[in-house]
Protein backbone atom coordinates (compact mmCIF):
# COMPACT_ATOMS: atom_id res chain seq x y z
CA UNK A 1 0.00 0.00 0.00
CA UNK A 2 3.06 2.11 1.00
CA UNK A 3 3.87 1.91 -2.66
CA UNK A 4 0.86 2.95 -4.19
CA UNK A 5 0.57 5.86 -2.03
CA UNK A 6 3.46 7.15 -2.17
CA UNK A 7 3.18 6.57 -6.18
CA UNK A 8 0.09 8.74 -6.41
CA UNK A 9 1.27 11.36 -3.89
CA UNK A 10 4.12 12.40 -5.84
CA UNK A 11 2.38 12.01 -9.31
CA UNK A 12 0.70 15.37 -8.28
CA UNK A 13 3.85 16.85 -8.27
CA UNK A 14 3.79 16.43 -12.20
CA UNK A 15 0.91 18.03 -12.91
CA UNK A 16 1.41 21.37 -10.20
CA UNK A 17 -0.85 23.32 -12.62
CA UNK A 18 -4.11 22.05 -12.04
CA UNK A 19 -3.24 20.51 -8.68
CA UNK A 20 -2.63 23.85 -7.97
CA UNK A 21 -5.69 25.11 -9.54
CA UNK A 22 -7.66 22.60 -7.26
CA UNK A 23 -6.60 23.48 -4.06
CA UNK A 24 -6.78 27.05 -4.16
CA UNK A 25 -10.30 26.52 -5.25
CA UNK A 26 -11.15 23.79 -1.80
CA UNK A 27 -8.78 26.79 -0.26
CA UNK A 28 -11.15 29.35 -0.86
CA UNK A 29 -14.28 27.11 0.38
CA UNK A 30 -12.28 26.35 3.50
CA UNK A 31 -11.57 30.42 3.72
CA UNK A 32 -15.43 31.49 3.19
CA UNK A 33 -16.29 28.31 5.89
CA UNK A 34 -14.04 29.21 8.59
CA UNK A 35 -14.73 33.06 8.37
CA UNK A 36 -18.62 33.11 8.37
CA UNK A 37 -18.41 30.13 11.11
CA UNK A 38 -16.19 32.42 13.02
CA UNK A 39 -19.19 35.57 12.84
CA UNK A 40 -21.46 32.79 14.69
CA UNK A 41 -18.89 31.97 17.19
CA UNK A 42 -17.83 35.02 17.66
CA UNK A 43 -21.45 36.42 18.73
CA UNK A 44 -22.33 33.99 20.67
CA UNK A 45 -19.01 34.21 22.91
CA UNK A 46 -19.99 37.55 23.32
CA UNK A 47 -22.99 37.18 24.65
CA UNK A 48 -22.22 34.34 26.90
CA UNK A 49 -19.41 36.47 27.84
CA UNK A 50 -22.03 38.82 29.46
CA UNK A 51 -23.29 35.93 32.17
CA UNK A 52 -21.63 35.16 35.24
CA UNK A 53 -21.45 31.98 36.95
CA UNK A 54 -22.05 33.52 40.29
CA UNK A 55 -25.10 35.69 39.13
CA UNK A 56 -28.36 35.11 38.46
CA UNK A 57 -30.82 37.18 36.84
CA UNK A 58 -35.16 37.70 37.87
CA UNK A 59 -37.19 38.39 34.50
CA UNK A 60 -41.32 37.97 34.71
CA UNK A 61 -42.18 34.13 34.33
CA UNK A 62 -42.63 33.18 30.94
CA UNK A 63 -40.81 35.96 29.80
CA UNK A 64 -38.45 35.00 27.13
CA UNK A 65 -36.00 38.18 27.24
CA UNK A 66 -35.46 41.62 29.61
CA UNK A 67 -37.49 43.69 26.54
CA UNK A 68 -40.40 41.93 27.08
CA UNK A 69 -40.23 41.58 31.43
CA UNK A 70 -41.40 42.80 33.85
CA UNK A 71 -40.65 43.50 37.93
CA UNK A 72 -42.31 46.00 39.69
CA UNK A 73 -40.65 48.37 42.14
CA UNK A 74 -42.66 47.07 45.04
CA UNK A 75 -40.69 43.89 44.36
CA UNK A 76 -37.58 44.50 44.76
CA UNK A 77 -37.30 45.11 48.24
CA UNK A 78 -38.33 41.63 48.16
CA UNK A 79 -35.56 40.24 46.17
CA UNK A 80 -32.98 42.25 47.55
CA UNK A 81 -33.92 40.96 51.14
CA UNK A 82 -33.57 37.00 50.20
CA UNK A 83 -30.45 34.96 52.02
CA UNK A 84 -29.04 34.05 48.69
CA UNK A 85 -28.30 37.72 47.57
CA UNK A 86 -24.68 38.98 48.35
CA UNK A 87 -23.99 41.75 50.58
CA UNK A 88 -21.12 44.37 49.82
CA UNK A 89 -18.85 45.71 52.94
CA UNK A 90 -21.91 47.83 54.25
CA UNK A 91 -24.39 45.09 54.08
CA UNK A 92 -26.05 46.50 50.85
CA UNK A 93 -27.46 43.83 48.78
CA UNK A 94 -25.80 43.31 45.51
CA UNK A 95 -28.65 43.59 43.40
CA UNK A 96 -28.89 45.47 40.13
CA UNK A 97 -32.58 46.48 38.94
CA UNK A 98 -32.68 47.36 35.37
CA UNK A 99 -34.23 48.61 32.17
CA UNK A 100 -33.36 48.21 28.69
CA UNK A 101 -34.91 50.31 25.42
CA UNK A 102 -33.54 51.05 22.36
CA UNK A 103 -32.55 54.83 20.68
CA UNK A 104 -31.58 55.63 17.43
CA UNK A 105 -28.22 56.64 16.78
CA UNK A 106 -26.03 57.09 13.45
CA UNK A 107 -23.56 54.55 12.78
CA UNK A 108 -19.26 55.68 11.76
CA UNK A 109 -19.32 53.57 8.99
CA UNK A 110 -22.33 54.86 6.92
CA UNK A 111 -24.62 57.37 8.70
CA UNK A 112 -27.39 54.78 8.96
CA UNK A 113 -29.78 55.17 12.13
CA UNK A 114 -29.14 51.76 14.34
CA UNK A 115 -30.56 50.30 16.84
CA UNK A 116 -28.44 50.67 20.02
CA UNK A 117 -29.21 49.31 23.52
CA UNK A 118 -29.39 51.53 26.36
CA UNK A 119 -29.58 50.29 30.03
CA UNK A 120 -30.81 51.74 32.87
CA UNK A 121 -29.14 50.24 36.12
CA UNK A 122 -29.04 50.70 39.75
CA UNK A 123 -26.23 51.89 41.94
CA UNK A 124 -24.50 48.77 42.14
CA UNK A 125 -24.25 47.22 38.90
CA UNK A 126 -20.89 47.58 38.54
CA UNK A 127 -20.48 45.31 41.61
CA UNK A 128 -22.94 42.97 40.36
CA UNK A 129 -20.62 42.71 37.29
CA UNK A 130 -17.46 43.04 38.36
CA UNK A 131 -16.03 42.59 34.81
CA UNK A 132 -16.50 45.85 33.89
CA UNK A 133 -13.51 48.42 34.12
CA UNK A 134 -13.49 52.14 33.19
CA UNK A 135 -11.07 52.90 30.86
CA UNK A 136 -11.69 56.64 30.60
CA UNK A 137 -13.43 59.04 32.89
CA UNK A 138 -15.67 57.87 35.76
CA UNK A 139 -18.86 56.24 36.82
CA UNK A 140 -21.83 58.12 36.34
CA UNK A 141 -23.42 59.81 39.57
CA UNK A 142 -26.62 58.53 40.19
CA UNK A 143 -29.83 60.63 40.22
CA UNK A 144 -27.86 62.57 37.35
CA UNK A 145 -27.83 62.77 33.89
CA UNK A 146 -24.70 60.93 32.90
CA UNK A 147 -23.79 58.01 31.26
CA UNK A 148 -21.15 55.38 30.62
CA UNK A 149 -20.32 53.92 27.32
CA UNK A 150 -19.25 50.50 25.71
CA UNK A 151 -15.84 50.50 23.90
CA UNK A 152 -17.89 49.00 21.50
CA UNK A 153 -20.13 51.50 20.68
CA UNK A 154 -18.02 54.33 20.88
CA UNK A 155 -16.24 53.14 17.91
CA UNK A 156 -19.08 52.19 15.90
CA UNK A 157 -22.14 54.86 16.79
CA UNK A 158 -21.92 58.74 16.42
CA UNK A 159 -22.12 60.98 19.27
CA UNK A 160 -20.87 58.65 21.93
CA UNK A 161 -17.09 59.86 22.28
CA UNK A 162 -16.17 61.12 26.19
CA UNK A 163 -17.30 64.13 26.88
CA UNK A 164 -20.22 64.46 24.42
CA UNK A 165 -23.84 65.36 25.01
CA UNK A 166 -26.56 62.91 23.58
CA UNK A 167 -30.54 63.49 23.35
CA UNK A 168 -32.83 61.15 23.95
CA UNK A 169 -35.76 60.24 26.15
CA UNK A 170 -36.53 64.03 25.63
CA UNK A 171 -33.13 65.28 27.40
CA UNK A 172 -29.75 65.77 27.09
CA UNK A 173 -27.29 62.68 28.83
CA UNK A 174 -23.66 63.52 29.49
CA UNK A 175 -20.79 60.92 28.41
CA UNK A 176 -18.68 60.91 31.64
CA UNK A 177 -16.57 57.38 30.87
CA UNK A 178 -16.58 55.03 28.95
CA UNK A 179 -16.11 51.12 29.57
CA UNK A 180 -14.99 47.40 29.09
CA UNK A 181 -16.43 44.58 29.79
CA UNK A 182 -14.05 41.66 28.99
CA UNK A 183 -15.80 41.93 24.92
CA UNK A 184 -19.09 40.88 26.40
CA UNK A 185 -22.35 42.44 24.86
CA UNK A 186 -22.09 45.36 27.62
CA UNK A 187 -19.30 46.94 25.29
CA UNK A 188 -22.38 47.75 22.88
CA UNK A 189 -24.62 49.38 24.98
CA UNK A 190 -25.64 52.43 26.76
CA UNK A 191 -25.43 52.51 30.50
CA UNK A 192 -27.26 55.58 33.00
CA UNK A 193 -29.36 55.80 36.02
CA UNK A 194 -32.58 53.26 35.92
CA UNK A 195 -34.34 55.42 38.11
CA UNK A 196 -33.77 58.67 36.09
CA UNK A 197 -34.30 56.97 32.84
CA UNK A 198 -37.74 55.19 33.85
CA UNK A 199 -39.64 58.51 33.48
CA UNK A 200 -37.66 59.10 30.41
CA UNK A 201 -39.36 56.77 28.59
CA UNK A 202 -42.30 56.64 30.31
CA UNK A 203 -41.68 53.59 32.03
CA UNK A 204 -43.45 52.71 35.80
CA UNK A 205 -41.47 49.89 36.57
CA UNK A 206 -38.18 47.52 35.61
CA UNK A 207 -37.65 44.80 33.26
CA UNK A 208 -35.33 42.66 35.32
CA UNK A 209 -33.26 42.45 38.30
CA UNK A 210 -29.25 40.95 38.36
CA UNK A 211 -28.66 39.83 41.69
CA UNK A 212 -25.04 38.19 42.72
CA UNK A 213 -25.35 35.59 44.21
CA UNK A 214 -23.79 35.07 48.38
CA UNK A 215 -22.42 31.60 46.33
CA UNK A 216 -23.53 29.93 42.60
CA UNK A 217 -24.52 26.77 44.54
CA UNK A 218 -27.42 28.70 46.06
CA UNK A 219 -29.09 29.71 42.59
CA UNK A 220 -31.06 26.32 43.75
CA UNK A 221 -32.54 27.58 47.18
CA UNK A 222 -33.16 31.08 45.55
CA UNK A 223 -35.36 29.93 42.50
CA UNK A 224 -36.99 27.71 44.67
CA UNK A 225 -37.54 30.47 47.74
CA UNK A 226 -38.99 32.88 44.52
CA UNK A 227 -41.18 30.43 43.64
CA UNK A 228 -42.75 29.93 47.19
CA UNK A 229 -43.54 34.07 47.90
CA UNK A 230 -46.93 34.29 46.45
CA UNK A 231 -45.66 38.40 46.01
CA UNK A 232 -43.28 37.57 42.93
CA UNK A 233 -44.33 36.13 39.44
CA UNK A 234 -40.95 36.06 38.75
CA UNK A 235 -38.62 33.69 37.65
CA UNK A 236 -34.82 33.75 38.12
CA UNK A 237 -32.14 32.25 35.40
CA UNK A 238 -28.47 31.91 36.03
CA UNK A 239 -27.18 34.59 34.19
CA UNK A 240 -24.66 32.77 31.90
CA UNK A 241 -27.53 30.56 30.92
CA UNK A 242 -29.96 33.61 29.87
CA UNK A 243 -27.51 34.75 27.68
CA UNK A 244 -26.42 31.48 25.83
CA UNK A 245 -30.18 31.40 24.88
CA UNK A 246 -30.10 34.86 24.13
CA UNK A 247 -27.44 33.98 20.90
CA UNK A 248 -29.43 31.06 19.60
CA UNK A 249 -31.51 32.77 17.32
CA UNK A 250 -29.03 35.05 15.41
CA UNK A 251 -26.81 32.13 15.61
CA UNK A 252 -28.55 29.82 14.17
CA UNK A 253 -29.69 31.93 11.48
CA UNK A 254 -25.79 32.61 10.57
CA UNK A 255 -24.73 28.90 10.86
CA UNK A 256 -27.34 28.06 8.08
CA UNK A 257 -26.30 30.96 6.28
CA UNK A 258 -22.73 29.74 6.20
CA UNK A 259 -24.13 26.35 5.49
CA UNK A 260 -25.68 27.52 2.55
CA UNK A 261 -23.13 29.59 1.04
CA UNK A 262 -20.49 26.84 1.56
CA UNK A 263 -22.85 23.89 0.26
CA UNK A 264 -22.94 25.92 -2.95
CA UNK A 265 -19.04 26.83 -3.25
CA UNK A 266 -18.29 23.35 -2.05
CA UNK A 267 -20.10 21.91 -5.26
CA UNK A 268 -17.66 24.16 -7.74
CA UNK A 269 -14.81 22.69 -5.76
CA UNK A 270 -15.52 19.21 -5.77
CA UNK A 271 -15.75 19.31 -9.70
CA UNK A 272 -12.96 21.20 -10.07
CA UNK A 273 -11.10 18.09 -7.72
CA UNK A 274 -13.06 15.79 -9.51
CA UNK A 275 -11.47 17.01 -13.00
CA UNK A 276 -8.34 17.09 -12.09
CA UNK A 277 -8.46 13.24 -10.75
CA UNK A 278 -10.29 11.99 -13.80
CA UNK A 279 -7.15 14.13 -15.65
CA UNK A 280 -5.06 12.23 -13.53
CA UNK A 281 -6.58 8.58 -14.17
CA UNK A 282 -6.44 9.09 -17.75
CA UNK A 283 -2.62 10.22 -17.81
CA UNK A 284 -1.81 7.60 -15.73
CA UNK A 285 -3.98 4.08 -17.30
CA UNK A 286 -0.84 2.54 -18.24
CA UNK A 287 0.70 2.82 -14.51
CA UNK A 288 -2.47 1.66 -13.04
CA UNK A 289 -2.78 -1.63 -15.70
CA UNK A 290 1.13 -2.23 -14.68
CA UNK A 291 0.14 -2.20 -10.47
CA UNK A 292 -2.84 -4.32 -11.58
CA UNK A 293 -0.61 -6.48 -13.25
CA UNK A 294 2.17 -6.88 -9.51
CA UNK A 295 -1.07 -8.12 -8.02
CA UNK A 296 -2.42 -4.63 -6.62
CA UNK A 297 -6.05 -5.17 -5.89
CA UNK A 298 -8.93 -2.99 -7.09
CA UNK A 299 -9.71 -1.73 -3.26
CA UNK A 300 -6.35 -0.75 -2.82
CA UNK A 301 -6.51 1.34 -6.15
CA UNK A 302 -9.32 2.73 -5.41
CA UNK A 303 -7.99 3.30 -1.65
CA UNK A 304 -4.90 5.06 -3.04
CA UNK A 305 -6.43 7.56 -5.80
CA UNK A 306 -8.40 8.39 -3.34
CA UNK A 307 -5.84 9.28 -0.61
CA UNK A 308 -4.31 11.57 -3.29
CA UNK A 309 -7.80 13.41 -3.68
CA UNK A 310 -7.64 13.72 -0.18
CA UNK A 311 -3.97 14.99 0.44
CA UNK A 312 -4.56 17.90 -2.56
CA UNK A 313 -7.79 19.21 -0.42
CA UNK A 314 -6.30 19.08 2.76
CA UNK A 315 -3.02 21.35 1.04
CA UNK A 316 -6.11 23.31 0.11
CA UNK A 317 -7.96 23.00 3.64
CA UNK A 318 -4.68 24.49 5.00
CA UNK A 319 -4.21 26.99 2.66
CA UNK A 320 -7.99 28.20 3.57
CA UNK A 321 -7.32 28.45 7.34
CA UNK A 322 -4.17 30.35 7.14
CA UNK A 323 -6.11 32.70 4.53
CA UNK A 324 -9.04 33.12 7.37
CA UNK A 325 -6.66 33.51 10.18
CA UNK A 326 -6.12 37.52 9.57
CA UNK A 327 -9.97 38.11 10.37
CA UNK A 328 -9.76 36.58 13.84
CA UNK A 329 -10.25 39.52 16.28
CA UNK A 330 -11.48 41.78 13.58
CA UNK A 331 -14.78 44.03 15.15
CA UNK A 332 -18.36 43.67 13.52
CA UNK A 333 -21.68 43.47 14.29
CA UNK A 334 -25.32 42.18 13.65
CA UNK A 335 -28.84 42.28 14.90
CA UNK A 336 -29.42 40.55 18.01
CA UNK A 337 -33.05 39.21 17.05
CA UNK A 338 -33.69 38.76 20.58
CA UNK A 339 -33.42 42.46 21.87
CA UNK A 340 -33.84 43.80 18.27
CA UNK A 341 -30.49 46.03 18.77
CA UNK A 342 -27.16 46.50 16.99
CA UNK A 343 -24.50 43.70 18.75
CA UNK A 344 -21.03 44.64 17.85
CA UNK A 345 -18.42 41.65 18.64
CA UNK A 346 -15.18 40.32 17.08
CA UNK A 347 -14.58 37.10 14.98
CA UNK A 348 -13.25 34.11 17.00
CA UNK A 349 -11.51 31.54 14.97
CA UNK A 350 -10.92 28.63 17.15
CA UNK A 351 -9.07 25.52 17.08
CA UNK A 352 -12.40 23.66 16.21
CA UNK A 353 -13.54 25.99 13.60
CA UNK A 354 -9.97 24.80 12.23
CA UNK A 355 -9.95 21.27 12.52
CA UNK A 356 -14.20 21.52 11.42
CA UNK A 357 -12.41 23.39 7.88
CA UNK A 358 -9.56 20.78 7.22
CA UNK A 359 -12.56 18.09 7.92
CA UNK A 360 -14.64 19.89 5.32
CA UNK A 361 -11.65 19.88 2.67
CA UNK A 362 -11.16 15.89 3.39
CA UNK A 363 -14.85 15.42 2.89
CA UNK A 364 -14.64 17.53 -0.51
CA UNK A 365 -11.63 15.61 -1.65
CA UNK A 366 -13.11 12.12 -0.84
CA UNK A 367 -16.07 13.19 -3.18
CA UNK A 368 -14.66 14.72 -5.51
CA UNK A 369 -12.42 12.03 -5.62
CA UNK A 370 -14.60 9.10 -5.29
CA UNK A 371 -16.16 8.17 -8.92
CA UNK A 372 -12.35 8.84 -10.85
CA UNK A 373 -10.96 6.55 -8.05
CA UNK A 374 -13.63 4.04 -8.82
CA UNK A 375 -13.09 4.40 -12.47
CA UNK A 376 -8.92 3.86 -12.35
CA UNK A 377 -10.04 0.71 -10.30
CA UNK A 378 -12.15 -0.91 -13.04
CA UNK A 379 -9.77 0.07 -16.15
CA UNK A 380 -9.18 -3.94 -17.78
CA UNK A 381 -5.73 -4.79 -16.92
CA UNK A 382 -4.81 -5.47 -20.66
CA UNK A 383 -6.25 -2.67 -22.07
CA UNK A 384 -4.45 -0.44 -19.49
CA UNK A 385 -0.83 -1.81 -20.72
CA UNK A 386 -1.71 -1.29 -24.30
CA UNK A 387 -2.14 1.97 -23.62
CA UNK A 388 0.61 4.77 -25.15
Amino acid sequence: MGLVSGYNLRSMLVRKGTAAMTAMGIAMVVAVFVMTLAIAQGFRSTLVASGSTGNAIVLRKSATSETVSAVLKNQLPIIESMAQVARDGDGHPLASPELVVIISLPRISDGRPANVPLRGVGPRAYEVRDTLQIVEGRRFVPGTREINVGRQAVGRFRGLTFGSDVKFGGATWKVVGIFTADDASFESEVWGDVDLMMPAFQRGGYQSVTVKLSDPAAFSSFDVAMGADPRLDLKPQREREYYEGQSETTGTLIRVFATFVTAILSIGAMFGAMNTMYAAVAYRTREIGTLRALGFSRLRIVTAFLAESVALALIGGVIGCILALPVHGLSTGAMNMASFSELAFKFRITPGLLGGGLLFAAIMGGIGGLLPAIRAARIPVARALREI
